[in-house]
């Protein structure tokens, strides 16, 4: 780079985002491969992550998946507990949760959620970025190759990386697909003929596709551009946020030669710009921090790796806070900080107890409409119900229902339901009898068990009304 792209890269660098010149036209990036401790520490980091990724649909809790996302039979199972629509609530805590534990780390940590764990930059960086070191080299052979006119090596070579990454691709879209229809539908799927599943080889095909062009071309577009995420720094982060910082106190002024640095007082960063070759979305992390800024930690290992050659201490770049670096001053949880958190505890707090009372079934009992009683001839009053129940069982439930008032009774009309099945809705018509020298007022509640077996799932109280 020259020195002229220096100057301009320390002005201009606000202007534009660093995958696009001033004129909007894309850069391509090509990262050098980092070296170092925390470089070492995210790559074991991120092997555990692709284990847990890619075996995580096959285990399973009494033969059920461990967790399952059926978006088209709107069926989702976390920790082998079915949840279905009709868990709204539950869903939408939960949401909030995450929203607010996103808020409060981001406040907290910065974007290191990024660089360390999001799918995106994991695939891109630890498995689609080596396979190409593999194939093509290194990030300046490669820059170089692409400068000159393609060779029959170049192409045997970029030819054969392509079709490493939809290989790659097609294996993490048949993971996906393990994650919302089971590994049991996709073995299936795997097995047997084309025709009977051509729904969801189309949406094989299509997530395979989506990967590779996602890994192979959009790369760190994603982050920079797709993703909101690194939007929500501008409002998230403040001065006592950890982030990816560049002490300027101690880097500035930058000298590249030591005649320079005799002849005028300079700062450790000697401007080597390997910060700068090693970010994965191109930005030079010493203009502060930026929206394409992952928190990879990268620009670290490079720039601790050039001090120590130049004999020089460690840490110019480090993951700290603004007033750590301006004034040195420690970190500091903040009110607004402190405000979210206890929400978030609130929040969690009332998940958990919903999480803990929730019902195997799902039911709802009401009065059929257009009678009120019936007073029949054996001396007794009736009332018309009718129950719509769902199980959230990942298994055949048997069911019935029962009374502990003595003087009621339950009587079924029509064929009893014997047992219910997940996510199936059901409905049963029932009459509740009492005997009408039994009814001391018009009004009264009858509590209705709902039985699995001999458990007791739920209890309901219906009102019974007598005669007038």
């Amino acid at each position: 780079m020259s020195s002229e792209e220096r100057d301009n890269r320390k002005t201009d660098f606000g202007d534009h985002i660093a995958t696009a010149d001033a004129g909007g036209k894309r850069k391509w990036i090509y990262a050098l491969q980092p070296r170092g401790r925390l470089y070492n520490l995210r790559s074991i980091i991120s092997v555990l992550y692709l284990l847990v990724f890619f075996t995580l649909p096959f285990i399973r809790i009494k033969g059920n998946p461990l967790f399952l996302f059926n978006f088209p039979e709107a069926t989702f199972i976390f920790f082998g507990k079915v949840f279905l629509p009709q868990d709204f609530l539950l869903v939408g805590i939960g949401m909030l949760v995450c929203l607010l534990f996103i808020i409060v780390f981001t406040q907290l940590f910065g974007r290191v959620f990024c660089g360390w764990a999001c799918p995106q930059t994991v695939f891109m960086e630890m498995v689609f970025r080596r396979i190409e070191y593999w194939i093509e080299g290194p990030a300046n052979k490669q820059a170089a190759a692409n400068r000159k006119t393609w060779t029959t090596e170049v192409y045997i070579r970029k030819g054969f990386k392509h079709l490493v990454f939809f290989l790659v691709s097609l294996l993490i879209a048949h993971t996906f697909l393990a994650y919302i229809i089971g590994t049991t539908a996709l073995f299936r799927m795997m097995t047997e003929p084309v025709s009977a599943h051509i729904g969801g080889f189309i949406a094989l095909l299509a997530f395979s596709i989506v990967f590779y062009i996602v890994f192979a071309f959009i790369r760190e577009i994603v982050c920079t551009v797709i993703c909101p995420y690194g939007r929500l720094q501008s409002v998230l982060l403040d001065k006592n946020s950890i982030v990816v910082a560049y002490d300027y106190l101690r880097g500035e002024p930058r000298s590249r030669r030591r005649k320079e640095a005799a002849a005028a007082p300079a700062g450790d960063c000697i401007d080597c710009n390997l910060c700068v070759q090693v970010c994965p979305t191109g930005i030079d992390i010493r203009n502060g921090i930026q929206l394409e800024c992952v928190n990879c930690t990268a620009c670290i290992d490079a720039c601790n790796m050039m001090m120590k050659k130049v004999n020089r201490a460690p840490d110019l770049i480090r993951l700290a806070s603004e007033n750590s670096i301006a004034a040195g001053a420690r970190p500091k949880v903040t009110g607004r900080v402190k405000a979210f958190s206890v929400l978030l505890l609130a929040l969690l707090s009332a998940l958990v107890i919903l999480l803990v009372t929730r019902s195997m079934f799902d039911a709802t009992i009401l009065r059929v409409p257009g009678q009120i009683l019936q007073e029949n001839t054996d001396g007794t009053v009736s009332n018309l119900y009718r129950i719509k129940i769902v199980s959230k069982s990942l298994k055949p439930e048997p069911y019935h229902l029962e009374t502990t008032d003595g003087k009621a009774k339950i009587e079924l009309v029509g064929k009893p339901i014997d047992s219910l099945y997940t996510g199936v809705a059901s409905e049963e018509t029932f009459f509740i009898k009492m005997p009408a020298s039994k009814i001391i007022q018009r009004k009264q509640k009858i509590p209705v068990r709902i039985m699995s077996g001999h458990e007791l799932v739920q209890t309901k109280e219906v009102t019974f009304i007598g005669q007038y």
